[in-house]
């Protein structure tokens, strides 16, 4: 059995069901294969992963309507950050904007759980009337041509579409198979998230403290709740899932001189490998790539959903216009503005997020010195500064 649409989505994660959202009122044919479940999807779990969201990303997601979803007592200031390097107490300092975007704002961003994300997305989606879910099934393989893609799924059904988007993760099987290759780069590093309550408050203050042989980044929740993301390396990962929960909490303490007072372990502990990927192209023939499985970034700058949302927004601007004018919205050209477009951003971000975390996580005494000195200098050059703040508000 053959279905048509105009447009296949293969993942239903906030960049896959944000794009299907953004053209909603296209007009076009819309199929998301998912291989969680519908229930999933309805209702995700808890993942630990706080998301850190800059001013543009909630731009986009009010105009798609998924801001508005999102419990308002579950949406997070980001006043300020701060960057730790070893046992020194000097610190990076980015101070709250007074405008962010041409607006007036009192913080560099907002955090809200991934959890959140994932089901005020798929809210908003399941009011479009030109969207269908395929849930519960895994993609056996996709070809494309110059007339349409097509995708065979694993009970054996066919789709067939003008546009087939990957949109499933960092290691897609979609972009394998439609032959685009990618940087993949293994950190050898692992982190552990959860959620820890304290008796010293935090001050919407985010911290990313980079001790030697541990990274503590500090993601303020409430005044006295903050989402804890330990980085260790893998070989040494023991170290944090031997721990009993008060051992835990004692030894974050500890690392952080008491910062934020007495700490408490109030969450289930999530872990996931650090893995980085940058596709060397976003598209192919009738196929683009969004989402991480387009960039998947490291989490030290906080820029993967951002960037993944962008890409989503991007691609469906270009498919609105391509629609309206009633040009191929498909055509190589139209892929390759969106390729441009997205790299202009994306690339520069990974090569760069990539080049900070191998000089602060180098443990080599030059590389140390080095890291003091670059702090310095980054806090003492106001311009730089400036475009940093920039680049963290979106």
């Amino acid at each position: 059995m053959t279905t048509n649409c105009d447009i296949i989505i293969v993942g239903a994660g906030p960049a896959g069901l944000s794009f299907a959202r953004a053209l909603a009122d296209s007009g076009l044919s819309i199929t998301l294969i998912e291989k969680s479940t519908l229930e999933t999807l309805q209702n995700p779990p808890y993942d630990g992963r706080e998301i850190a969201l800059t001013h543009l990303s909630r731009e986009i997601m009010q105009r798609l309507g998924t801001w508005q979803r999102i419990p308002e007592n579950e949406i997070y200031p980001l006043r300020d950050a701060k960057v730790l390097n070893g046992h020194s107490e000097y610190q990076l300092h980015f101070p709250q904007p007074s405008h962010a975007r041409g607006e007036p704002t009192d913080r560099l961003g907002y955090l809200i759980s991934n959890h959140n994300i994932r089901k005020a997305s798929y809210e908003a989606v399941a009011e479009a009337d030109n969207v269908e879910f395929i849930c519960g099934m895994g993609v056996k393989e996709v070809r494309t041509s110059t007339e349409q893609a097509e995708v065979t799924l694993e009970n054996g059904s066919v789709l067939t579409a003008k546009l087939l988007i990957a949109a499933d993760s960092r290691f897609s099987q979609t972009r394998r198979q439609l032959g685009i290759a990618s940087d993949m780069h293994d950190y050898g590093r692992t982190m552990f998230l959860c959620r820890m309550k304290h008796t010293l408050s935090n001050r919407h203050t985010a911290f990313e403290c980079f001790h030697y042989g541990r990274t503590i980044a500090l993601l303020p929740l409430e005044e006295h709740l903050t989402n804890t993301v330990i980085t260790v390396d893998s070989d040494r990962v023991s170290s944090i899932q031997n721990l009993s929960p008060e051992a835990l909490a004692a030894s974050v303490k500890q690392q952080l001189g008491g910062r934020l007072g007495d700490m408490e372990l109030v969450s289930s502990i999530h872990s996931y490998p650090l893995v980085g990927m940058l596709a060397e192209r976003f598209y192919g023939t009738r196929s683009a790539l969004i989402g991480d499985a387009a960039v998947g970034m490291h989490p030290v700058t906080a820029h993967g959903f951002n960037l993944g949302l962008s890409s989503a927004d991007i691609l469906s601007a270009l498919i609105n216009e391509a629609v309206q004018q009633g040009r191929d919205f498909a055509s190589s050209s139209l892929l390759a503005r969106y390729d441009s477009k997205h790299s202009l951003h994306a690339r520069p971000l990974y090569y760069g997020t990539n080049m900070l975390l191998k000089l602060f996580t180098n443990e080599t005494p030059p590389a140390k010195l080095l890291r003091g000195l670059v702090l310095r200098v980054s806090n003492n050059l106001p311009p730089l500064k400036k475009l940093i703040t920039q680049q963290l508000t979106g």
